[in-house]
């Protein structure tokens, strides 16, 4: 929370939630990102082109954003490898249980008021919440 400023915060949410919104109202499509990698997943279709282009957008847009001197913030993974893969999966495993991942449900699913979706940030938040309460305050990691 060294760096955390109001200003940038509530300026990063709205681009979120309007972007997230658009999608929906000119795609009618939820923005959740498990489910558009979900979807490259099935046999080719006519929706492949954008879920394609989204996706690209989320890995070419810091990166064209760093090329024009906004510069990235370091990146730290204090973890091992294999830790890291189980976490992966355990992550793609939860989303995919909880038919949906935090965007799907936490931004589009709320903004929506689907009591799933409600239901589904709660769980993400508590269990969040209760790991690092574990790993960092019990266990000292």
């Amino acid at each position: 929370m060294d760096g955390f400023t109001p200003v940038s915060a509530l300026a990063g949410g709205a681009l979120i939630g309007t972007s997230a919104a658009l999608f929906l109202l000119l795609n009618g499509c939820i923005a959740g990102i498990s489910g558009i990698l979900g979807g490259l997943l099935a046999p080719p279709s006519r929706e492949t082109g954008w879920r394609i282009a989204f996706l690209a957008g989320l890995v070419l847009a810091p990166l064209a954003y760093a090329g024009m001197g906004g510069g990235l913030p370091p990146v730290t993974v204090d973890a091992s490898f294999p830790l890291l893969v189980v976490a992966g999966l355990l992550v793609g495993f939860g989303a995919r249980l909880g038919a949906g991942c935090t965007s799907g449900h936490g931004v589009c699913g709320i903004g929506r008021g689907s009591p799933r979706s409600m239901v589904a940030t709660g769980t993400f938040m508590a269990v969040a919440i209760l790991t690092v309460l574990v790993t960092r305050h019990l266990l000292g990691a």
